[in-house]
């Protein structure tokens, strides 16, 4: 029971009522209040809740507030050893026949397969600076294979470029692979590298990436796989890592990690969303040890 009968210097319309039940007239004009208050202060009305729209407005607002985490920058992340695009060694992406979205041969002039657990890997990439889906991106996508090696550049693929490829981002930024689900090298925690590029004309040169980063593959599915016929060296070496001690991972890979379903039967669909800022420039770039094979 409400002992006055105003509220912010306004007659309650229902003097014998909570504030709250003074009906629809009365907290429209609560909120058109507190937005002229909000607009000389400088504050955006949006931040604020009316006490009287209740749980409703909470739970936008933190809908909100996780869509804008998710929707973070990629980490700068270095390319590796093994880029293939020309910075160190290799350039896999001056060759014809490089846009492809089956990962899983090599092409051009060399033949081969590579085995493994198969994977729909589809990257959703956003322009963070223009504020929507990054159309005509070209993304680059490598990775080790089932055994742990780097086409072009670990001994017994080097006459191999499988597991390397190209898509051009249609317009919703979606660009998608299949692949197969990499290895647990010694020293590093499961992975695949990528990098952006403003378009496909652009993959010519190294210097024309948007961003390069990498992708955290999740534990349990990297324990299921790992226990397949295969990928034996990688169940010891996925013991001695952890994303903790990861030299890449270490500080964070809640923006790395992607969603992934299905099953070692029917393989797995790995999904992620890559947010760049093509107003900064990238950090990113070839370096480090080779790891001990």
């Amino acid at each position: 029971m409400s002992t006055d009968t105003t509220y912010e210097g306004r007659p309650l319309a229902r003097p014998d009522d909570e504030v709250v039940d003074q009906g629809l007239r009365f907290d429209l004009d609560t909120l058109l209040s507190r937005r002229r208050v909000l607009g000389f202060l400088g504050i955006g009305a949006a931040t604020v809740g009316l006490a009287a729209c209740g749980a409703s407005t909470s739970s936008s607002t933190a809908s909100s507030a996780s869509a804008e985490t998710a929707a973070g920058e990629i980490p700068e992340e270095t390319a590796g050893p093994y880029p293939g695009d020309g910075s160190n060694g290799p350039d896999v992406l001056s060759q014809s026949g490089i846009v492809r979205s089956d990962l899983t041969t090599s092409f051009g002039d060399l033949t081969g397969t590579a085995e493994g657990v198969p994977v729909s890997l589809t990257l959703t990439v956003q322009d963070l600076a223009a504020g929507g889906a990054y159309e005509g991106a070209a993304v680059y996508v490598w990775h080790c294979t089932r055994e742990g090696g780097y086409s072009l550049y670990s001994d017994g693929v080097t006459d191999q470029n499988y597991l390397r490829g190209v898509q051009v981002a249609d317009a919703d930024g979606v660009v998608t692979f299949t692949t197969v689900w990499p290895a647990c090298y010694d020293g590093r925690w499961p992975h695949v590298h990528f990098e952006v590029y403003p378009d496909e004309a652009s993959i010519s040169d190294a210097a024309n990436v948007v961003a390069t980063s990498q992708i955290a593959l999740p534990q349990d599915v990297c324990e299921t796989v790992y226990a397949t016929e295969g990928y034996e060296a990688s169940v010891a070496n996925l013991a001695r890592v952890s994303l903790a001690t990861d030299g890449v991972f270490s500080d964070g890979a809640d923006l790395q990690t992607p969603t992934v379903t299905g099953s070692v039967a029917e393989g797995y669909t790995v999904t992620m969303d890559v947010g760049v800022d093509t107003s900064t420039e990238a950090g990113g770039g070839p370096g480090g040890t080779p790891p001990s094979r």
